[in-house]
Order: C-alpha cells, then structure tokens, then sequence
C-alpha cells in the first residue's frame, strides 16, 4: 500500500526517523550511567514500545491506568504510575499488582501516603518532588518529605523521589534547558540524601523531560530518566532546539479539498480533529500555526503551515501571508503536517501508518486511547 491509498485524515510514522530518534537518547543516557524508562503515553503502542525497552517486561512509565492495563497485556510488568494517586483508584492498582504487575505510585503528600499505606498491600511509592513550581510535587528537601515517607512505611513501600521538569519546555536555548536538568537532578538528588539520612530507603531517583534528557550535562546520583516524546519529537522539540524538523518521525496525511483564491488559502480535509487544537510553537520564536505543512513524501514545503483549523478543515497558507501559487496544490493533492505537539496529535488516531524511506506504506500498528 502507498499513502496514495489512504483515506484520510490519517497518521503516519516514519520508522527510520524513530529508530534514529531512539538511538540518539539511549547512546546519550549510557554515556551518563543511566537507564531509561521510557514514557509510552506519547506512543500508546505496544509495537513502538518493544524498540524503546531493555527486555519485554519493561521498564516503562505510564499516565493512566488504562496504558498500565493495555501493557500489562503485552506482558510488561515493570510500570510507574507517574501521575499523583487518587484513592478511588487504589482498588486498580491493586488488581494490576494482583494480575503480576510491578506497578508503582506516586504521591506528594501525607493524606495521599496513607490511602497508600492502609491499604497494606506493599504498594511500591515514589515521593514526587516539584523542581521547578511548573506542576505538583513536595519542595526539595522539605521536612514534609520525611512524614510522606513515614506515612508510607506504615503499609506501603517507599520506593524512592520522582520529578519532572516541565519548565524547560518554556526555556529560551540548550543553555538554559542544561541549567534547568541541573535544577531537576539537583532537587531530587537533594530530597534523596535527606530521606536516606533518616534511615528511608531510597534506591530509585528519577528524574524525566525530553529537553532536559536532551541537554543535561551531569545525571550524577540519577538512576533513571522518564522521557517519551523523543520517540517521534515535533515542532515545539525542534523550536527548543531538542531535535531538527527533519528529526519529527509522526505527521497527518491530509488531502486538498478545496481553495479560497482570493485569501490565499489551501483548504484540506486535516482539521483540529486531525491535528489537536495544541498551539504550542506560538509562544517561541517561530510560531508554526496547527503544524507545518510538508509534500507527500515528508519534505516541508517553503513556509506553509496549517494557519487555521475548524474541527474537520485546515486552512493552509503561508506564514508570511504573502501570495500563494494555488495552482501547485489542485483538489486531490496530498500533504503531510507535522504536528506542533506530538502527544496530543497521535491522540486524535486509532493507528500509525508506518512508512520507511518515502511513501509505501510497510505496515500498520494500532494504539489506543482514552482512560
């Protein structure tokens, strides 16, 4: 099959592009001395996940319960929750636990510590430490650290300190993002000494951003790294300077069904629907609208970009606003965007269709969604 094929909208990945993604963070993190645990809420594919393991159990870091279940499946065990417990949901995470899932938690304060701990189940706990006021989390090194982990002790297994820095996406250069992963691995490396001086146990330190993965110029007392859009990347990774936009592995194939000649405007079958309402370059130096516009083949197409989207139409036009050859782009013509968040895009699909070096496509995989 070629992507001529396809109806669309429909999601493609670029195999070659991933493998190169992928072996560019683990030949970085084994020079630094750590493991990766792998986040799979970007791919949510069992297909990709087997290229981003050490073995078939794991490790792998989820954001729901369901990504656990769906892995868990496909007979991977080793799995952090890495989304701050709900007590309504411990019931789950014990049947998972039950059904031979290694599976952890994470909590950030005492009342979450003893949900955790009177179910008196041994349900392994990460403390999960705010390193840079982006989200949730314990402030490095805070007492409360020391009750959180006495909590825990009392019916639970302490496990180790969790954080994320989710700043970096607002950094400004690889500079700025190297001193950000110091910020992360300082505020948990920092937290882990204080709970071992108490006599806690603490043998994970975790820490995980693909910017901060990326850049960090020590991991010094780190035993792993949590990252997953590096597996496809995508425009705000490359306005970061994390990777080039000939490194984004997932684009949308959408098709040219009509013109507004007097605007200037393509418009395609790829609307928000398609693509996500995720604006997230608009806020960097380039601001790539819903995506950026590339030929059937992958390769981006001067400054067009998908300027505006309604839920089932994207309106291509040129980022400049300047004049456009409309008759370069007859009803028919297919186009591929690439997306400005990864995450969210892939989410909008049931399945990538993968294609190496060109447009056949060599094969299908499913993925899932929802909670």
């Amino acid at each position: 099959m070629n992507l001529a094929d396809l109806e669309t909208p429909r999601l493609v990945l670029d195999a070659d592009r991933m493998e190169a993604n992928v072996a560019r963070l683990k030949g970085r993190l084994a020079s630094l001395g750590v493991r990766l645990r792998p986040h799979v809420k970007t791919c949510k594919s069992i297909e990709v996940a087997r290229g981003l393991v050490e073995s078939p159990a794991g490790p792998i870091t989820v954001s729901t319960l369901k990504e656990a279940e769906q892995f868990l499946e496909h007979g991977v065990t080793d799995i952090l929750y890495a989304v701050g417990i709900a007590p309504g949901k411990l019931d789950h995470v014990t049947d998972l636990r039950r059904r031979g899932a290694d599976l952890a938690v994470v909590v950030d304060s005492v009342e979450a510590a003893k949900a955790v701990a009177e179910r008196d189940a041994g349900i392994p706990a990460l403390i999960e430490i705010d390193c840079d006021g982006h989200r949730a989390g314990v402030k490095p090194g805070h007492p409360v650290l020391l009750d959180i982990a006495k909590a825990l002790a009392r019916g639970a297994k302490p496990r180790g300190v969790m954080t994320h820095a989710g700043d970096s996406y607002n950094c400004r250069s690889p500079e700025a993002i190297a001193d950000m992963a110091e910020q992360e691995r300082g505020a948990v490396v920092r937290s882990a000494a204080l709970l071992r001086s108490a006599g806690y146990a603490c043998p994970v330190v975790s820490v995980g951003s693909t910017p901060t993965a990326t850049f960090a110029r020590s991991l010094e007392g780190v035993t792993e790294v949590r990252a997953g859009v590096f597996v496809f990347h995508d425009l705000v990774m490359a306005g970061l300077g994390v990777c080039r936009v000939d490194d984004i592995a997932v684009s949308v194939l959408a098709t040219v069904i009509g013109h507004q000649r007097e605007k200037g405007w393509i418009v395609t079958d790829g609307g928000w629907m398609a693509l996500s309402r995720d604006r997230g370059t608009a806020r960097q130096a380039v601001d790539q609208g819903y995506g950026l516009v590339c030929d059937e083949a992958g390769r981006v197409i001067g400054d067009l970009v998908v300027s505006d989207a309604n839920q089932e139409h994207g309106i291509v036009s040129r980022r400049s606003g300047g004049e456009l050859d409309l008759a370069r782009y007859p009803v028919g013509t297919r186009l591929r965007i690439l997306p400005n968040h990864a995450c969210a895009t892939a989410a909008q699909h049931d399945a990538y269709h993968v294609v190496r070096s060109g447009t056949e496509v060599v094969d299908r995989w499913p993925r899932f969604g929802g909670w």
